[in-house]
């Protein structure tokens, strides 16, 4: 069963097309796994190989190439009929004698598409030097482009569908959060934690089940919360332990990242002051979100508000999010960051993030939102404070 209908996989194909024409592209070559899903529907644990998704402008349907085992889960998933499947075969599989990308050159010359202008996505996680090289020495006649972030750009503006999905990921983030905040306490070992925070993430509710998120949850804890993307280990959490909890729900790829942060026993004033300085920074911020507003406006408010504190943030405060495969749940496209003037507009989504992270520990308590028609709606419902334990205010 498709995740969309196909009239709205075909639409994204054409604002694909329209985007590859503004920039004088003929074929794109797409290896991001979330590209690859937006326009065609594929999903598979596949990646790991080489696989790709090819656009011609002028033709409807794109072509997958993939491993020749997984050829059956581009039928499973994908709207794409059996003429547009190209599976090689297994010898091509982490070869040091051929590679897949020789496969895709020689696909292309089959089409005759190999003297056009051909777009590549030269900075996707999954597209590797070597993939650069052999199809650099396979098509000795092509023009080779640039097309990082093309899809990207297609799909920062969500369909209804999607903000649909969306929201029930952040249904799950929140069912995961609560019990994460539940679950820590003094003496219990952080790895436990994390083992209910990930069922919960999976077993989603009694309506819909999880998917597995981008990234696994993040749990750095005491003077480890400083640094904001570490994981968990076999500790015990003790007296005194701030905690932030990063973590995302997921529907059918769809993510709604949430982070939190809980104290152990009585935080310090430095700790409930820093925190006070976040939720203040957070509430005031998404009050100005709407329509018009740009990225980097955005973030001046919450820079405005720390600034009166004398506190400055130098990493970005959000990103977009939406659909995406690991390592990372964000799209690649717009940050909430100085500088960058992308206008806001009705169903983008983002993952506002403002987290201070000083010498010793650091407060982290973001939002997912979208962007609506007069203001912005924030995914879920859970309560923007520091948690305390045993005492946890839930309400």
């Amino acid at each position: 069963m498709l995740t969309f209908p196909i009239s709205e996989y075909q639409d994204r194909v054409l604002k694909t097309k329209q985007r590859m024409a503004e920039n004088g592209v003929d074929v794109l070559l797409i290896t991001d796994p979330a590209n690859m899903n937006y326009l065609s529907g594929y999903d598979a644990w596949s990646f790991y190989v080489h696989q790709m998704l090819v656009v011609f402008i002028d033709e409807e349907q794109p072509y997958w190439i993939g491993r020749g085992q997984d050829a059956s889960a581009a039928r499973f998933t994908s709207w794409l009929d059996d003429n547009h499947l190209f599976p090689y075969a297994d010898s091509y599989v982490q070869s040091t004698i051929k590679h897949p990308m020789d496969f895709v050159c020689d696909f292309l010359k089959l089409k005759r598409q190999d003297q056009r202008a051909i777009a590549v996505e030269l900075d996707a996680y999954y597209f590797t030097a070597q993939s650069y090289l052999s199809l650099v020495k396979g098509l000795p006649n092509a023009t080779l482009l640039d097309g990082t972030n093309l899809v990207n750009w297609v799909r920062i503006i969500k369909s209804d569908q999607e903000i649909a999905y969306m929201r029930k990921a952040a249904t799950i983030a929140e069912k995961a959060m609560r019990v994460a905040v539940d679950t820590i306490d003094e003496g219990v070992r952080q790895c436990d934690v994390v083992a209910e925070i990930s069922h919960a993430q999976i077993s989603g509710t009694a309506d819909f089940g999880g998917d597995y998120p981008s990234i696994v949850p993040l749990l750095p804890t005491g003077e480890r919360t400083s640094a904001c993307h570490l994981t968990w280990s076999d500790h015990v959490f003790q007296q005194g332990d701030p905690v932030i909890i990063e973590l995302a729900g997921c529907y059918k790829r769809y993510h709604s990242p949430l982070a939190r942060t809980v104290v152990v026993g009585t935080p310090t004033e430095e700790m409930q002051y820093i925190s006070d300085v976040v939720i203040e920074g957070v509430n005031t911020t998404l009050d100005m979100i709407k329509p018009g507003v740009t990225c980097e406006e955005v973030e001046r408010a919450w820079s405005d508000v720390i600034a009166t504190y004398d506190i400055q943030k130098e990493s970005r405060i959000g990103y977009s999010v939406g659909l995406n495969y690991p390592p990372d749940w964000g799209e690649h496209t717009a940050s909430l960051r100085p500088g960058d003037k992308t206008v806001l507009e009705p169903n983008m989504a983002f993952h506002m993030i403002p987290g201070i992270w000083l010498d010793h520990f650091g407060i982290e308590i973001s939002e997912s939102f979208r962007v609506t028609e007069t203001g912005c709606e924030v995914f879920v419902d859970f309560p923007r404070d520091l948690y305390v334990k045993p005492h946890i205010r839930l309400a």
